[in-house]
């Protein structure tokens, strides 16, 4: 058991420093609304990756190109949707960062849809967690078990600690803060432009 708590560990580890389209969100989100309103995103992964597993591995035995590419495209409008969002607050006249009306913070859902059409997921786990699991499972169900819950508590607590360390910004005054918000926009539509091309010219190539 040992050997799949360090594997699900250190995957998610990896997985959870590694810059991409999750991580350029939630830096944005905490630029917008503080750290503790963006905190509930880390536990994205444990919402999004759930039909993304099945999809694996009852129905494919790799993530087809044409896939890949379609999700990078979709991913790819999200994020300048975002950045776009990004930018329009910006321009206005901004007020407490840390406000908290009491609702549910939609960082949450917003963090699952970029997860779910971000393709890292899908090769992650058709590339190694779902043969990962599936091996753990012909030994013994909980071997599975523990490596499922060792990948998704380590990704939640990596990516906890990244947003209380992002939220350090919360300590600089309101135009060191409004140029964050238009840093992240910016950084938000060059990895959605990035992701849009990559996905049309995947897209071509097949």
């Amino acid at each position: 058991m040992l050997e799949y708590l360090l594997l699900g560990g250190g995957f998610a580890f990896a997985a959870a420093i590694q810059p991409g389209p999750l991580q350029v969100f939630l830096f944005s989100s905490v630029a917008q609304r503080g750290w503790k309103r963006t905190l509930p995103a880390s536990f994205a992964p444990m919402l999004s990756d759930g039909p993304i597993a099945l999809l694996v591995l009852l129905v494919l035995t790799r993530v087809p190109v044409v896939m890949s590419s379609f999700l990078q495209v979709a991913g790819g409008v999200l994020l300048l949707y975002f950045a776009w969002s990004s930018f329009r607050q910006w321009k206005q006249h901004m007020g407490t960062f840390e406000s908290d009306d009491g609702k549910v913070p939609n960082t949450l859902f917003q963090a699952v849809a970029v997860n779910i059409l971000n393709p890292n997921p899908y090769l992650g786990w058709s590339l190694i967690l779902g043969p990962a699991v599936l091996r753990a499972w012909s030994e013994s169900p909980s071997n599975a078990v523990a490596l499922i819950l060792a990948f998704y508590a380590t990704m939640a607590a990596v990516m906890a600690l990244t947003i209380i360390l992002f939220g350090t910004t919360s300590f600089l005054g309101p135009r060191a803060r409004r140029s964050l918000i238009l840093v992240s926009a910016i950084t938000l539509a060059i990895l959605g432009l990035y992701q849009l091309l990559s996905g049309i010219l995947g897209a071509g190539v097949t």
